[in-house]
């Protein structure tokens, strides 16, 4: 059993919309760090890694020492699953630290989904359900793995964040085409980005190309509207909290010992919104799952696997 006051690990959980990163020295976190985002679909596999390394030097800088005084670091990132992908993102950000004449001494890139689920069971089984920019389900049952969702907002990703704004944005020109009804979202939006006038609809589509917002920006009056009673949007969040349960309900197929533990992190998550109110609700009507809550988060996961990385070095 190893002391764990004698050893620093740096943790990252790099989600679709910030990085949080923590540095654990001397039996506590010492300090934190709120960055952009990481997700590589969103930055570049390039800028994703620079970005890294900055989040760690500055974790260091936080607490005056030296990256080589480090003994672990997990990354979680999204939209990292593939072990090439994995591997890619741990050999760049190397490499950038090389270059740089950084030392990193030892470093492991996973899923920000895998990190989620070792803080949210530490370890035990479990379903945990990820809503933040995108949204996905990892389950852990007798060391297996079992991912339902996670495709991106290209593909998927109902019930998220990216999807809410996406729905909503789409009920906005459908009803300035008179062909749905009119939401209290379309004013919502012109009066958030002055570049757009409703009375010139296709300035939507120019404030969007260049980039004044992103589908995920819009979820929160997506909510904001919902909870004014405005029918389109509070539809939207009823079909995204649907879309959201079937996640831990498609992973419960490989099970046969019920009720199963489901956990609930990410953003919309922890700002405990409409959204997680209707969640919640629709899977405690299941009498398959048990809903619970998370024992840590995705960095308290990330600092547990530092550990793990420790002892494993230590027993070669």
């Amino acid at each position: 059993m190893i002391d764990k006051k004698e050893y620093t690990i740096i943790g990252i959980d790099g989600g679709g919309t910030k990085t949080r990163g923590i540095i654990y020295s001397n039996g506590e976190i010492q300090a934190e760090l709120v960055a952009g985002t990481t997700r590589i679909g969103a930055v570049g596999v390039g800028e994703s890694c620079e970005r890294t390394l900055t989040v760690i030097s500055e974790l260091c800088n936080k607490i005056n020492i030296e990256t080589r005084e480090v003994d672990a670091i997990v990354v979680g990132l999204a939209g990292v699953w593939l072990e090439e992908e994995k591997k890619r993102s741990q050999n760049l950000i190397k490499t950038l630290a090389r270059s740089q004449n950084t030392i990193i001494n030892d470093i492991m890139v996973t899923s920000d989904a895998e990190i989620a689920i070792k803080g949210a069971f530490a370890g035990e089984d479990g379903i945990m359900t990820i809503v933040g920019t995108g949204s996905i389900a990892l389950g852990k049952f007798k060391n297996k793995f079992y991912r339902c969702g996670g495709w991106g907002i290209e593909l998927d990703d109902e019930g998220s964040g990216a999807w809410i704004g996406r729905e909503g944005l789409t009920a906005v020109v459908r009803s300035l085409d008179g062909r749905g009804i009119p939401t209290q979202l379309a004013k919502e939006i012109e009066s958030l980005y002055p570049t757009i006038n409703l009375q010139e609809p296709r300035t939507i589509v120019k404030a969007y190309s260049e980039r004044a917002f992103e589908y995920q920006n819009l979820s929160p009056y997506v909510m904001k509207c919902a909870e004014n009673g405005d029918e389109v949007c509070m539809r939207i969040i009823q079909e995204s909290a649907v879309h959201l349960a079937e996640l831990p309900n498609a992973i419960i197929k490989n099970v046969d010992k019920f009720p199963v533990n489901v956990a609930l992190m990410g953003g919309i998550i922890d700002a405990d919104t409409l959204l997680k109110k209707l969640l919640e609700k629709e899977i405690q009507e299941n009498q398959k799952l048990k809903l619970v809550k998370p024992k840590g988060t995705a960095l308290d996961g990330a600092i547990s696997m530092g550990f793990e990385m420790i002892v494993k070095d230590i027993e070669n």
